[in-house]
């Protein structure tokens, strides 16, 4: 994941990790009051996390956890008008939602531990918590490689094959999820169809449980979707199936099931440079895959039912009307946002354009921050999921549907 970055970049990349603790620490902000207490690290005789244990759960169905959280939204008209949208939660889910989540650990080392601190909690309430309208939601806590240990990857010579660098510590964060998929086949599905949602970090684990584990086992066919947002998730250039997955294809359709939805947002203008982490293949003949959330199947424009996170001390980000104090946790500008998959200069990429006019304002959160020369190496990482997750929700009430129609 860390190709191309020279000796000459260490400051830039060491700019985007600390960028990416910031953002993890500021979003978690305002959860810490509504956060749990901190979880125990319950293991089995080999030292690995138990998951039979639901102290090793940031999410699971009927708790008071993660995923029961203010989840309402303020909800900005195109004359400034400010309404609440409430959320509510599904009483009787009849599918399922597994996630796991992108790089956010604060913990020295080179991997977490297995307490949930407040960037773990924030980061279901941004990225998953809102699945709950629509599924039982499940996620494990798991020892992912941390932004410590992201942030020495970046200060080291890029001579030395990544791999060889962080291929210990992925493993043992993936040993981890396997073991929580495992688990939760065996004593929570119990027949269930599911959708396996994940960033970053999250989609790297999940596009490995998928092609060694998911795609190998009769559990395939319980398989809804996948959606694997900002990871590189590979295809044949024009192809729909193949590359990093043998069976799963790119949605090409809302009622489609057991499809993939995969894409990494750059702002509109924006093309991914040679180097960059997202959005690009250095193998002939390959394309990255793109599939837009709120259109899966067309490569045209289309509207973004975006979330944006109200972080407290944002005055730049811009997602309120001056003159309103919008105390809810997450902010709707609808008509703002429009997304469309791009095919540039050899890159694949949800390209993200902002149409803001007085009195609503262009939301300027993102992965860049106040270091514009990354944008083209990041992009928008770090609101991938804030800028689809409407559009995943609704995506994933409809394949639920469709799936369970077909049962």
């Amino acid at each position: 994941m860390m190709r191309g970055i020279s000796g000459s970049r260490v400051l830039l990349a060491s700019a985007v990790a600390s960028l990416l603790a910031g953002c993890a620490t500021m979003d978690a902000q305002d959860n810490m009051a509504e956060s749990t207490p901190p979880v125990s690290k319950t293991t089995g005789s080999d030292g690995a996390p138990n998951y039979a244990s639901g102290e090793n759960w940031l999410c699971l169905p009927g708790r008071d956890d993660a995923c029961a959280v203010d989840l309402d939204a303020a909800v900005i008209a195109a004359d400034g008008t400010v309404t609440v949208e409430e959320f509510a939660r599904a009483t009787d889910a009849k599918i399922d939602c597994f996630y796991v989540y992108p790089t956010v650990s604060l913990d020295e080392g080179s991997n977490s531990d297995m307490v949930a601190g407040p960037e773990e909690m924030s980061v279901i309430a941004a990225q998953f918590a809102r699945f709950g309208s629509q599924c039982r939601t499940f996620a494990p806590l798991y020892r992912q490689v941390t932004l410590t240990h992201l942030r020495a990857r970046m200060a080291q010579s890029a001579t030395e094959p990544a791999a060889a660098r962080s291929g210990e510590e992925r493993d043992l964060a993936y040993g981890d999820v396997k073991a929580a998929w495992e688990e939760y086949l065996a004593h929570h599905n119990d027949g269930r169809g599911v959708i396996l949602i994940g960033h970053s970090q999250g989609s790297g684990m999940l596009k490995r449980l998928i092609a060694e584990e998911v795609e190998t086992g009769a559990v395939l066919s319980q398989v809804i979707a996948a959606y694997l947002i900002g990871y590189n998730v590979e295809v044949p250039s024009g192809a729909a199936v193949g590359g990093d997955f043998a069976k799963m294809p790119l949605c090409s359709s809302a009622q489609q099931t057991g499809c993939l939805v995969t894409f990494a947002t750059f702002a509109d203008g924006m093309v991914p440079a040679q180097r960059t982490l997202f959005g690009r293949s250095y193998k002939d003949g390959v394309d990255v895959a793109c599939v837009n959330p709120a259109a899966p199947g067309s490569d045209g424009p289309a509207p973004l039912d975006a979330y944006f996170s109200n972080l407290p001390g944002e005055d730049e980000g811009g997602l309120w009307v001056e003159g309103e104090a919008i105390t809810q946790r997450f902010v709707k500008i609808p008509g703002v946002v429009s997304g469309q998959c791009a095919d540039t200069d050899g890159a694949q990429f949800l390209s993200v354009a902002y149409n803001a006019e007085a009195p609503r304002k262009t939301p300027s959160l993102g992965s860049t921050g106040s270091v514009p020369a990354l944008a083209p190496i990041w992009g928008l990482h770090t609101i991938d999921m804030h800028l689809g997750i409407g559009n995943l929700v609704e995506l994933a009430g409809v394949q639920g549907e469709a799936y369970l129609d077909a049962q």
